[in-house]
């Protein structure tokens, strides 16, 4: 199976899946038959000019991952429908309402989500996250003028949106602003290279990868002694005050996935993981007393990687999800 092809269908059926439970407004039960999510390639990219503004109708579930201008209109009522924006690691997104014509008082809404919510798990995790969970929701029907123009506090964001009557709808605009210290991260690609750096902030970051992978450290500075800490029943980083911890599971939520290991302490060199889990996340816990650093590169686990388990790795795990 070819890898695009692959990487299209593991999207799909992790979304589809996850878009069919609840969240705290939302329940999607049916799905377009095509494919919802459009994970635009750089040849589209390369095609747009300096001045030019890309355009498309939005689908009742939707994904992107370029700027441009998007309108969704009712063709007939829509009550569970979410849009899922995505973008480089070094970018925020920025959702301009250009355009609304909705029937709140109908029982409309049109709600902007700092972040991705998927089956009530939410990334960033409500512990790493800079607002409160009411915080993170922006409700155009209860701000209105207000509020019109809505950031995001990391390279997701979504919009979750319910209208009754058809003929009614929105349009957004969607641009990308820099990020010079990227937190929190869901990853566009099954594979990379990436450095993440905390400059004397007390806060959490992690960096999301919905693949099963091989995950390679090579640097870590953490302003301590040099040493490594696996995850143990009776030991870990806790107590630390800076460290970096590996996890892995099933679901969206950091906080709710299963701890693998834990490096406490800086070093130069190589520490390498095959986690089989459909999500990989690399968390870094910082006190804000440290310029905390770490690189690492990944890329997807393959049937023949999970199998040939000789390999200068810390330890193995998930498998059996592959």
């Amino acid at each position: 199976m070819p890898s695009a092809f692959q990487f299209q269908c593991h999207f799909i059926l992790i979304f589809l899946a996850a878009l069919k439970g609840e969240t705290r407004y939302l329940e999607v039960r049916d799905v377009a038959e095509d494919e919802p999510f459009l994970l635009l390639s750089e040849d589209l990219k390369r095609e747009l000019s300096a001045g030019q503004i890309y355009r498309r109708s939005l689908r009742c579930i939707d994904m992107l991952s370029i700027e441009g201008q998007f309108t969704f209109t009712a063709d007939q009522p829509q009550l569970h429908c979410a849009t899922f924006f995505i973008g480089e690691p070094e970018e925020l997104i920025t959702i301009d309402y250009d355009f609304v014509n909705m029937d709140c008082q109908g029982g409309d809404f049109l709600k902007v989500f700092d972040g991705w919510i998927l089956k009530g798990e939410k990334f960033p995790s409500s512990l790493d996250h800079p607002l409160t969970n009411s915080q993170r929701y922006t409700d155009f029907c209860e701000n209105g003028n207000m509020q019109r123009s809505i950031r995001s506090s990391q390279n997701v964001a979504m919009i979750l949106f319910r209208i009754h009557q058809p003929g009614n709808g929105f349009t957004v605009t969607v641009k990308k602003n820099t990020n010079l210290f990227p937190c929190n991260v869901i990853s566009q690609t099954p594979s990379g290279r990436f450095t993440m750096v905390i400059p004397h902030q007390h806060r959490n970051c992690s960096f999301s990868i919905i693949y099963p992978v091989v995950i390679k450290i090579s640097d870590l500075i953490l302003g301590h002694l040099n040493g490594l800490l696996l995850k143990k029943p009776s030991a870990g980083c806790a107590g630390v005050g800076d460290f970096v911890e590996l996890l892995g599971g099933t679901g969206l939520d950091p906080s709710k996935m299963f701890p693998l290991a834990d490096l406490c302490h800086s070093f130069h060199g190589s520490a390498q993981m095959k986690i089989g889990c459909d999500n990989t996340v690399l968390r870094m816990v910082s006190s804000g007393k440290h310029i905390n650093r770490v690189t690492f590169e990944y890329h997807q686990l393959d049937l023949q990687e999970a199998e040939n388990r000789k390999e200068n790795s810390i330890e193995e795990f998930c498998f059996p999800s592959i």
